[in-house]
């Protein structure tokens, strides 16, 4: 893995919310999606139910490759600022599911009232 950009590092800290995109059978759909970014396996971690339109899209049509945006919300123009991704999504199991719900609870601590199934994406930038 190419070492990512610094100013790309710090903008995925600084923000929380991506935009999920997928397609089946020619249907496209997004959905926004809190996650934690883990570096050290350049991977984005969210969390979604298996039933939601945007997994299920994924799972029927078995095309794993997704894209996705984190984008900063301004009216400035001169101020717009995002990242556009693509990788492979899969479902987060074995350790990286422990490791994956420790830092999404440090995040996002009221995730831990609700089932998570976390999801992971490997972006190449």
């Amino acid at each position: 893995m190419n070492p990512i950009n610094e100013r790309i590092l710090q903008f995925i800290t600084e923000h929380h919310v991506l935009t999920l995109a997928v397609t089946n059978q020619d249907r496209p759909w997004c959905a926004s999606c809190f996650y934690v970014y883990l570096p050290e396996r350049n991977l984005f971690v969210f969390t979604s139910d298996p039933d939601t339109q945007h997994i299920q899209d994924v799972i029927q049509s078995r095309n794993y490759h997704v894209a996705g945006t984190i984008a900063l919300e301004t009216k400035i123009t001169g101020k717009i600022r995002g990242i556009q991704f693509s990788g492979p999504m899969r479902e987060i199991r074995g350790e990286e599911l422990r490791s994956g719900k420790k830092a999404y609870y440090e995040k996002f601590p009221i995730a831990r009232l609700s089932r998570l199934y976390l999801w992971g994406i490997e972006p190449g930038f």
